[in-house]
């Protein structure tokens, strides 16, 4: 008894054994389309207009229907995605990629290439003109890509502004050119962009090292009554008794006082960086908290380096520059005070900042809090730059360039320009209050001055040390630390 197999016939006509196979339900495909550079505006963000209810410009909406034309496929597969509007295709396996504007179709062949185009004028073969701001070669060479919208950086970063013009770095940022600067004016910004700058201490003459202001007014004022009436009553009784013992002991104390004032004028600057040098260094791993120390140690720099004025020396923590002018018998006084045949300090830009310093005995860094206006002693030693005077001025271009960048006159003067600098790798001594905030250990003025108190081996009267202490020694004869 046999049996009857099932057939179907196919759609060329043969018949085959077998049920034919059901038909099913074929899935839908998503495809997605590249959106545009919107450049900011949300109304060209598509659907995500859509959800804050904001009107699109254009009423035509992307479909991914059927295309004109349609692809033929010969050899290799040849396909297009949708996008906005219909797709042209080209020889060049790279394609140019713009925002918006219609395009045409072609046929592909062989390989798969899409090519987007902006609206614009046609070239002579009907498609879209190609623009680049280079020169491009033939056409194997991919072309470029061409916005709307604001020009953005290789980054792909949006900054505000226009793209500067120049040189380039990798990361398509502006870059840096070294070398002196052939204008003037930038380097007057670069100054007044220190000086203004609050992470930027500007030290002037009154946080030197001052006899007269260690020296106690009420003191001062008592020591110059007292003589005066010395004087009045020796000189009474020497005409009134012909009696000259009292004038002759008051003349006498005197020239001691007097004697004294000098000496501690001249002397107590060198007094006061010998009594910081004798003062014991302190260990950073065992200082309590609000415990005045002295630290001495390698010098790194914080987040604002410095550079000298005069000599460019790069990543400094502080800075001094000084300009000096001798006063003759007929010359110009540099300042109110200046007296004649002494040297008088004309002009000085002396800067400081927050920097770290690791302690020699322990090893820890803690930071130094000299920036952000706090208040700073320093004892840095300036070596000279410079001598000039009408011989020699010509000599020196260099100085004669910084003395214009001042508006500084340099007439027939005899000058003198002396620099100091603390550069990172220098070894420093600094004096503070210890300050521990969670894991930061810091270095921070005193709330009070510190006495030197009086040497009298020395005759030197007592000095105040105002705010955070530095001492470093001439830094141009002694070679840093690398760090």
């Amino acid at each position: 008894m046999g049996s009857r197999i099932p057939s179907h016939q196919l759609s060329n006509g043969l018949y085959v054994s077998g049920r034919p196979e059901q038909q099913k339900e074929r899935v839908p495909t998503m495809s997605s389309a590249a959106m545009p550079y919107t450049g900011g505006d949300i109304k060209k963000s598509g659907e995500l207009g859509k959800m804050f209810d904001i009107h699109m410009e254009g009423s035509k909406s992307r479909k991914s229907g059927p295309l004109n034309n349609a692809p033929s496929r010969t050899g290799s597969f040849g396909g297009a995605a949708s996008h906005s509007g219909p797709i042209t295709s080209n020889a060049a396996a790279r394609a140019v990629y713009t925002n918006s504007g219609p395009v045409s179709s072609a046929g592909i062949s062989g390989s798969a290439s899409v090519k987007r185009s902006n609206s614009g004028p046609l070239n002579r073969q009907g498609d879209p003109a190609k623009k680049s701001s280079g020169p491009q070669s033939g056409g194997g060479t991919p072309a470029a890509r061409q916005n709307s919208g604001p020009l953005l950086p290789t980054t792909g970063l949006i900054t505000s502004g226009p793209i500067s013009s120049g040189p380039l770095n990798s990361s398509g940022a502006p870059r840096k050119v070294s070398g002196p600067q052939d204008s003037m004016g930038s380097v007057k910004t670069h100054t007044i962009s220190i000086a203004q700058n609050p992470a930027v201490t500007t030290l002037s003459q009154d946080d030197d090292f001052s006899f007269k202001r260690n020296l106690p007014k009420p003191i001062l004022w008592s020591i110059i009554l007292i003589f005066v009436m010395g004087f009045i009553a020796g000189g009474f009784i020497l005409g009134a008794v012909h009696n000259a013992i009292l004038l002759v002991v008051v003349v006498v104390l005197f020239g001691i006082v007097a004697a004294l004032f000098t000496w501690n004028t001249c002397w107590g600057r060198r007094a006061t960086i010998g009594f910081i040098s004798r003062y014991p260094d302190s260990e950073l791993r065992t200082a309590k908290n609000g415990q005045y120390v002295k630290v001495s140690g390698v010098v790194t720099c914080g987040n604002v380096p410095l550079e000298s004025s005069f000599q460019k020396v790069p990543r400094c923590v502080y800075t001094s520059t000084s300009l000096y002018e001798y006063r003759a018998w007929d010359s110009k006084a540099a300042n109110p005070t200046h007296r004649r045949f002494t040297w008088g300090l004309r002009s000085i830009e002396s800067h400081v900042v927050d920097f770290y310093i690791s302690d020699f005995q322990s090893g820890l860094r803690a930071l130094v809090k000299t920036g952000f206006g706090a208040r700073v002693t320093p004892y840095v030693d300036d070596s000279i730059v410079i001598d000039v005077n009408a011989e020699n001025k010509e000599l020196s271009p260099e100085f004669i360039r910084w003395l214009g960048e001042r508006n500084l006159s340099s007439d027939d003067r005899m000058m003198r320009l002396k620099e100091g600098y603390i550069k990172e790798g220098s070894t420093v001594s600094v004096m503070g209050v210890v300050q521990r905030n969670e894991n930061v250990l810091m270095i921070v003025p005193p709330p009070d001055p510190i006495t030197t108190g009086c040497q009298w081996a020395k005759c030197i009267f007592p000095a105040s040390l105002e705010g955070i202490v530095l001492r470093c020694e001439d830094t141009s004869k002694i070679d840093v630390i690398p760090v």
